[in-house]
């Protein structure tokens, strides 16, 4: 496995970039590129080109998580403006607008069947989930403190901040990593808490449900390191090292076999899973990396995998994974 850098676009944004995600591909268009950006904007590109198809305006502060609906006709992007807008990909038009108290919306996914929304609840302590059909709040999963936790109580909380959010591929649970270190697992149809997953003490930005296995989670942490649980028996099976500085992103390979992760270190890697190493190190970003993300498969004519990267440089880098 390999990646080849395909194409960069240099001031993408105007400011740091730091969310990406792919919109699916529809019947009428192959897959976008959705960016979020420190400059309050969203923009939609053309996966292949980074071409620029729009630019979209409705946040007041910066864009610090973007999420797409698994059919490709609606995403989310949410702000440090406690805001989540809801639209249209193809129209631009505000299908929601999601309200949340400062500090309460971070990280968030649209779960596989596409019918909630499920936002990392930052300081509130919890993952908000919001039903895409009413756009109403239905459900709100506690993290609760570890059981025999020798971490200091924060009477702020904030060592217990809601990251980062995940969802099975069966759907059925709900993963969500915290400024503390924790992994929280939940059972989603029972709403209820199952237990934490243990082994990073810094924050945990971003984690990852292997698509071939819905009981293997992988970790990226700010303690450099990146690790696989199995999440339903509780148990750490690997860990992957390499990074200079935080781990701030990953995301699994369609086909399961890789992991590629962005760091702090200015670095994009590429994990083979099977050796639990790095085959591949891409230093094209001048800055830390913020987000790194997986083009999934479908679409006419869509034969190559493809991997982007965004940065606090401004650029967005577009990689072909083979």
């Amino acid at each position: 496995m390999k990646l080849a850098g395909l194409k960069s676009k240099e001031n993408a944004h105007e400011e740091s970039i730091w969310a990406a995600t792919w919109v699916p591909a529809t019947e009428t268009r192959p897959a976008l590129l959705l960016t979020g950006s420190l400059d309050e904007t969203v923009r939609l590109w053309r996966s292949d080109e980074l071409e620029l198809l729009v630019t979209n305006t409705g946040h007041c502060l910066g864009v610090v998580s973007v999420a797409a609906h698994p059919s490709g006709v609606i995403a989310a992007s949410a702000s440090l403006d406690s805001f989540v807008r809801v639209f249209d990909v193809d129209t631009n038009a505000t299908i929601s607008t999601l309200e949340a108290p400062p500090s309460e919306v971070w990280q968030m996914q649209f779960d596989p069947k596409g019918t909630i929304l499920a936002v990392a609840g930052g300081g509130s302590l919890s993952i908000k989930l919001w039903d895409t059909a009413t756009w109403k709040l239905v459900a709100t999963l506690s993290v609760p403190r570890p059981e025999g936790s020798n971490k200091p109580a924060d009477r702020s909380g904030s060592s217990k901040f809601v990251l980062s959010v995940a969802w099975s591929p069966d759907g059925k649970r709900l993963a969500c990593g915290s400024m503390d270190g924790t992994i929280s697992i939940f059972d989603v149809a029972r709403a209820k808490f199952l237990h934490h997953l243990e082994g990073h003490f810094m924050p945990v930005r971003s984690l990852a449900y292997s698509p071939v296995d819905p009981r293997v989670l992988f970790t990226a942490s700010d303690d450099t390191h990146i690790h696989i649980y199995d999440a339903e028996g509780k148990s750490m099976i690997g860990a992957m090292s390499g990074h200079a500085s935080w781990v701030l992103s990953l995301d699994v390979s369609p086909d399961g076999a890789a992991v590629a992760s962005g760091s702090s270190d200015r670095t994009v890697r590429l994990w083979d899973l099977n050796m639990r190493a790095a085959v591949q190190t891409m230093s094209n970003h001048t800055d830390q990396v913020w987000a790194v993300a997986f083009r999934p498969p479908g679409g006419t004519g869509v034969r190559a995998g493809r991997l982007a990267s965004v940065s606090d440089d401004k650029s967005i880098s577009l990689y072909d994974y083979s």
